[in-house]
């Protein structure tokens, strides 16, 4: 019986998914986005379980990418595949994309290629093979590498790693640096203790 899996990822200014039976891929769809992928995932997901004609208890396993990429993206992309693991009793899968670039076919460890995930300021995080630590350079000392394919290819070769991994610790975010977000200046208020 083949394996039912469902795949997003919302690490870059998108949100994408896939649903996948065994290898065959059910329906898939990605959306440009900058903000809202919080609002539009579960939407986006029920349209394409609707569109194959299944339930959410249906779904064996959930793949999700962990990044790197934006910071509230990946986020909101894990907190849901945990939630949605948790409810329906079934694995949650993380994959980098790094591991979805090398799943493209790139022999990178051989040909000295790498790949690389776009970064801001004109930045690159890259990666030399799978598992290999993962650098930040300028784009220009990085030529020739292999970067993540379109929003929709990337959701379905989510799915298909998540299919060939074994459960394990839930998926976790790849954070390559500190967030933006800097901690608030004031004071925190005083809690006074009643009598």
């Amino acid at each position: 019986m083949s394996m039912t899996i469902l795949a997003f990822d919302t690490s870059a200014a998108h949100c994408a998914a896939a649903l996948l039976s065994g290898e065959t891929v059910l329906a898939s769809r990605a959306e440009s986005m900058t903000r809202g992928q919080a609002e539009r995932l579960f939407p986006l997901c029920e349209e394409l379980l609707a569109e194959a004609g299944l339930r959410w208890s249906d779904l064996d396993r959930i793949g999700v990418g962990t990044g790197p990429g934006n910071f509230t993206g990946i986020r909101i992309a894990v907190s849901a595949a945990r939630g949605l693991a948790l409810g329906l009793g079934v694995p949650a899968i993380g994959v980098s994309t790094f591991d979805a670039i090398f799943a493209g076919g790139m022999d990178a460890g051989d040909r000295g290629i790498m790949a690389a995930v776009p970064a801001p300021r004109g930045l690159l995080h890259v990666q030399d093979a799978p598992g290999a630590e993962i650098r930040t350079v300028e784009a220009a000392d990085a030529p020739g590498a292999a970067f993540p394919p379109e929003p929709e290819a990337l959701a379905i070769r989510i799915a298909r790693i998540a299919a060939s991994r074994a459960p394990g610790a839930a998926p976790a975010p790849v954070y390559v640096r500190p967030a933006d977000a800097a901690l608030a200046r004031d004071a925190p208020p005083i809690i006074l203790d009643e009598p």
